[in-house]
Order: structure tokens, then C-alpha cells, then sequence
């Protein structure tokens, strides 16, 4: 039998685009389903569309769907960083280099038509979203908004000649092995911001509009200095906190704040993905929903997904205020789980501070490059 490449055009290719890692992944007890609808969106009216672009492509060996991937042009990411940078994300692939390697290729040569000379992933858009191959850590589910995928995975890209970029580092610390200095010294910490009229705070949801739109103006300039770092539009933000407003619970996002202005954030997550294992291929419809709804007090566990502060606040003690605050509440709340990624593997400052409260590096995830 022949393979061949199929351009996803129509509805029913990119259903086929978004199913077809619940049939690669059937057997494997730590895959969780997207939700089709958010998956859906993501590819077709989030505003990432407006200024950028993308091509799903999927492989068939005669009949048989056996691998997709997406080729990315972020044009923010370009301009921002003075590159000539593509990108490719979605990648799922059975274990065959052959298929691989189409794959990879087409997405290669649409970059190349672009006129781009770098391909980097895999990103699902950007590191805005999810971003990297999970290269150690397989024995454990992913926590909310977090990547898993097959260990041969790493042969495929490596063989294709992919090197890599950059690593991510995910952290975990289970019911009782974390450091709780930085609650014992959370009313000092607190007293010292308050000198310099910082205060921490959470988020008001019944005034959520505004706070995200606070939020907003600070986001971009908290996490500038990160690797691979890619602005977001107000639009795009917009849409990534309506999201996250559906399962946000305040006690764990909160806002550092200098007379009335916001320096600083931070935010923990339920890891909802205790319920998304369960909802069969990614459908809230007919019984998904009432999972999704019934079960949301049941979740054991937390992602500390955000934590940033502007460029003249930090090594201030906010960092550890908020941390401190985070596992205060996941102490009262008597969760089981945290998890903190991801971290770039170079951020020292970090990186270390997180190792101080005795948090276990127990996932990596890689991005790749290849010059086109």
C-alpha cells in the first residue's frame, strides 16, 4: 500500500485531524482525550488565526489513518523575536519512520514556502499553549494543559535529524513532601511587601472582566525574558482567560498589586484531567458533561500553571509570598498532588527556588529545531 499525504480542508478531515490520537493512544492507560470542542476551536476561530496560519496534515496508508501534523507560521513570534522561525505542532505518529518522516517533510516544505528557514516543535501554537515532547516521565498521566506522547516519539524526530533547542522541566510534590517554609514565613514575608505597599491578593471573579484586563497589561511583560517567548494580543489573552475562568478556583490566583497596580501573578489550576481521562474521546455529549460537572469537587490535585512578575519586583519576596500562599491552601484543602511546569531548564533562579521547597523535577519535555 501506498502513503499519502491528505491537506485537511474539510470538516470531516479535521474530525479525522482531532480524533485520531484517541485511536493511537486506545490502549494506553495514561492518555487523556482533548475535548473535541476546545480542540475544534483551537484550530479553526481562536484569534491566534487572525494574524497567523497553519496547514493539518494527516498520512493514510491505503485506508488506514497513521500519523497528522500541523506546519505553523507565527507571525507574532517573528516579529517579535527578529526571526524566520516555523514551527510544527499536533504531531502523532505510529511507530514508522516512514510515516514520520512524510510528515515532517510536508510540514518542512510548507515552512520553506513561506520563505522560513528554521522548523521548531513541537508547538500547539506557541509555548503560550502546549509545547514539547514528553522524553521522560512516561509512567505518569499529564496534568491539565500538558502534552503526553509515546516514548518513540523521541526516535522519530531524532532520526529525522531534529536536535535539540530547549528542555522543560515539569515539577511535583505529593500530599506531604513539600517545604513549608514559605508558609511559616508568609506573615514576615507579607509585613516586608506591605513597607513597599505590596500587597497579595485574589482574584475577584465577580469582577473578572476587569481583573483580566489588568492582568492583560502585565502579562507580556512578566514573562518577556523567557526563551521562545511570544506576546500575546488582548484578544488572544481575552480568550485564554475566558477559558481558564471555567475551572479557576480564586483561592489559588492571586495578584500581586503596588498601589493599586498589578506587579506580579500567580495561578494554580484543578487538575481537571483527573475527569478528562474518563470522557470518552474527548465528547461532552450525551454523559461527558455530567462527569465534567459531577466530579469537579472530587479533583485531588493542582497545576501551578502561571507565575510572574514584572521586571523591578522581583527578587522582592513575591515569588515566595505567592508560592507560600499556594500551599497553604493546597494544605487546608488537603489536596494530594501539585504540579509546577513547566520551567525552562536554564532558569537558575527558578529552578532553584522551586528545588528549595523540595519539588521533584519528575517530567522533561524537549523542543526540537532543525534548520530547513
Amino acid at each position: 500500500m501506498t502513503k499519502k499525504i491528505v491537506e485537511v480542508k474539510s470538516k470531516k478531515e479535521l474530525k479525522a485531524f482531532i480524533d485520531f490520537p484517541h485511536d493511537l493512544y486506545e490502549h494506553n492507560p495514561y492518555y487523556v482525550p482533548e475535548l473535541f470542542i476546545a480542540q475544534r476551536d483551537l484550530l479553526t476561530t481562536n484569534p491566534f488565526h487572525k494574524h497567523n496560519s497553519l496547514q493539518c496534515f494527516l498520512v493514510y496508508d491505503g485506508e488506514k489513518l497513521t500519523g497528522r501534523i500541523a506546519a505553523i507560521l507565527n507571525n507574532a513570534h517573528n516579529e517579535y523575536n527578529d526571526k524566520t522561525d516555523g514551527f510544527f505542532g499536533f504531531f502523532d505518529c505510529i511507530d514508522d519512520n516512514e510515516t514520520a518522516t512524510l510528515l515532517l517533510d510536508t510540514a518542512k516544505n510548507w515552512l520553506k514556502d513561506k520563505g522560513l528557514n528554521t522548523m521548531i516543535g513541537p508547538e500547539n501554537f506557541s509555548t503560550n499553549e502546549t509545547a514539547g515532547l514528553l522524553i521522560e516521565g512516561f509512567e505518569y498521566p499529564p496534568v491539565v494543559m500538558m502534552p503526553y506522547n509515546f516514548a518513540y516519539y523521541i526516535q522519530l524526530l531524532e532520526q529525522y535529524g531534529l536536535k535539540k533547542k530547549v528542555d522543560l522541566i515539569a515539577w511535583r510534590w505529593g500530599e506531604s513532601n513539600y517545604d513549608d517554609r514559605s508558609v511559616k514565613l508568609l506573615d514576615k514575608l507579607q509585613e516586608r511587601l506591605q513597607r513597599s505597599n505590596i500587597t497579595i491578593r485574589k482574584v475577584n471573579l465577580k469582577n473578572f472582566a476587569v481583573e483580566a484586563a489588568n492582568l492583560r497589561k502585565v502579562y507580556n511583560k512578566a514573562w518577556d525574558k523567557n526563551s521562545g517567548f511570544v506576546p500575546l494580543t488582548d484578544e488572544e489573552f481575552d480568550y485564554l482567560a475566558k477559558d481558564l475562568k471555567l475551572i479557576l478556583d480564586p483561592d489559588f490566583c492571586l495578584l500581586a498589586e503596588q498601589d493599586g497596580k498589578i506587579v506580579g501573578f500567580g495561578a494554580a489550576i484543578p487538575d481537571i484531567n483527573e475527569i478528562l481521562i474518563k470522557i470518552k474521546r474527548g465528547r461532552l455529549l450525551p454523559t461527558g458533561i455530567f462527569k465534567l460537572l459531577l466530579n469537579r469537587k472530587k479533583i485531588t490535585g493542582i497545576r501551578i500553571m502561571l507565575l510572574g512578575v514584572v521586571d523591578g519586583y522581583r527578587k522582592l519576596g513575591i515569588e515566595a509570598c505567592i508560592y507560600g500562599t499556594i500551599i497553604k491552601e493546597y494544605k487546608r484543602k488537603g489536596l494530594k498532588y501539585a504540579e509546577a511546569g513547566w520551567t525552562l531548564e536554564n532558569n537558575d533562579l527558578v529552578n532553584n527556588a522551586i528545588r528549595a521547597i523540595k519539588g521533584d523535577p519528575y517530567k522533561k519535555y524537549r523542543i526540537y529545531e532543525k534548520d530547513i
